[in-house]
């Protein structure tokens, strides 16, 4: 009933700093598992974590073109993330008609 695999996930996020775009990245991983199997999950732990890419963007802008300037940045992640999956596998619970 209780089952135990390990699968990879790949995942991307964005955000205004590195450390925002990486909590981004990590949030979807329960997400994009539970969308690779049909199991009620019960546990899920990252084993290993690979950055496939990685990506920094910068661009100026100011009010009405001359006022208040300022630089905005963007940072992109896509992760590989190796996870450890305890699940329930339905196929295998008996239910008795009543």
């Amino acid at each position: 009933m209780k089952e135990q695999f390990t699968t990879t996930v790949t995942v991307s996020g964005k955000g205004s700093s590195k450390a925002q775009a990486f909590a981004d990245a990590l949030n979807h991983v329960q997400g994009a598992v539970m969308k690779s199997q049909p199991h009620i999950l019960l546990r899920i732990e990252p084993q290993d974590i690979r950055v496939i890419q990685a990506q920094y963007k910068s661009r100026k802008e100011a009010f009405l073109f001359f006022f208040l300037r300022r630089e905005r940045h963007t940072f992109s992640v896509t992760l590989e993330v190796t996870v450890n999956v305890t699940a329930i596998n339905l196929d295998k619970v008996d239910f008795v008609a009543q």
